[in-house]
């Protein structure tokens, strides 16, 4: 499991295998994923994803950022079955 940067940048990314990339984007998407589910309850109808809190924001910044170095290698992300829980460190 690669740790992943404060700063993701092209750099670090170009750096990561396809397994390790397709790795950070669950781990990623996952943190997103609770994050903008807990805004989403919190916020109703008045939920807007670019007027949230921070750590929403630059959650959705991280994982958008490796999402499109999955879709220039033309990699497939991993999901979660539903049901199972993964790690969401990163």
């Amino acid at each position: 499991m690669r740790l992943v940067p404060e700063r993701i940048d092209k750099a670090w990314i170009e750096t990561l295998a396809d397994a390790d990339l397709i790795d950070v984007e669950a781990r990623l998407r996952a943190k997103f994923d609770l994050l903008d589910a807990r805004e989403k309850k919190a916020q109703g109808n008045r939920y807007n994803l670019m007027r949230g809190p921070e750590d929403l924001v630059l959650a959705w910044d991280r994982w958008s950022r490796i999402c499109r170095a999955m879709q220039g290698r033309t990699l497939l992300a991993r999901r979660a079955k539903p049901g199972s829980q993964e790690t969401i460190s990163s």
